[in-house]
């Protein structure tokens, strides 16, 4: 693999922030693979820690970008703009790829030219131990939109993607400080299928203190995300009835926690949002 290559078949981007801890090892990872007919895109969102002299070790065989520090989103776009390859791939900084990653999919694609996005099973540690994932996590290949409005069903280190695709669906939204891929895989499972290689190629880490999907409260960025969708009239009606339905239970979940956490003005909101769907639904069905 050469990071100077014009044109690599395949854009890797690894987003990190403050993750010298385990940086190494996801680059590594992906360095490691067969294939090596990529380009492999550091971008360092504002690191205070020892990540740029940990990336300057690499010299060549890599490419850097910095920023100021702005969010994963903005990261991840970051790199999707200066992307030689035409197809994308994308790794988190706390996750690392299994050998065969980048040639299973390639060949994937290769055997389906119609394809736009696939993703690959997975092996979930958590501090250092396997764990299995629950049912409802389960990974789904086809037609995912309905599924995916209740919880993410697809992992950006799984996931490749035909560059082409954010021309269709648009980049991660960098307004939303967490849940950006919830939101851009419900954008693009509304329109197309997100294929499945059933083979694990990549460990899922988490547990660490610094992981976003721990905080409470991340619902409040997928009412969000699913209120945008709807009011941007890509969906089948058969899709509007489902997300409205999703929307107006995590609209009254959420405002009970709001109220266990004593902020009231906001479940007050948000019990009026789901309110307003619940009389906008009664009055679709009245006419």
């Amino acid at each position: 693999m050469n990071a100077m290559l014009e044109s690599p078949r395949v854009s890797v981007i690894i987003p990190t922030y403050n993750r010298a801890w385990c940086l190494r090892e996801a680059v590594d990872s992906v360095l490691a693979q067969e294939f090596k007919d990529f380009e492999l895109m550091v971008v360092d969102d504002g690191s205070t820690d020892e990540t740029p002299p940990l990336l300057q070790e690499y010299g060549d065989s890599i490419r850097v970008l910095h920023q100021r520090n702005r969010g994963v989103s903005a990261a991840r776009n970051a790199g999707i703009s200066v992307a030689r390859g035409d197809l994308i791939a994308f790794l988190d900084s706390d996750d690392i790829w299994l050998q065969g990653k980048l040639a299973f999919q390639v060949e994937f694609f290769n055997r389906h030219p119609g394809a736009l996005i696939c993703q690959t099973e997975e092996l979930w540690v958590k501090n250092g131990r396997r764990v299995n994932p629950r049912k409802r996590h389960r990974k789904r290949g086809g037609i995912i939109f309905e599924p995916s409005l209740q919880l993410c069903l697809v992992s950006p280190s799984a996931v490749m993607l035909r560059r082409g695709l954010f021309d269709q669906v648009g980049f991660f939204d960098e307004r939303l400080p967490a849940c950006e891929d919830y939101d851009l895989w419900l954008r693009v499972s509304c329109r197309f299928p997100v294929e499945l290689i059933e083979t694990p190629l990549i460990v899922k880490r988490g547990g660490h203190a610094d992981q976003l999907s721990r905080a409470w409260g991340l619902d409040r960025h997928r009412i969000e995300s699913i209120a945008n969708l709807i009011s941007g009239g890509v969906l089948t009606a058969a899709q509007r009835r489902a997300a409205e339905s999703v929307l107006k239970e995590k609209c009254r979940v959420y405002a009970g926690g709001c109220r266990k956490r004593g902020r009231m003005a906001e479940a007050d909101r948000y019990e009026q949002l789901a309110r307003d769907i619940r009389n906008e639904q009664r009055a679709k069905k009245m006419t």
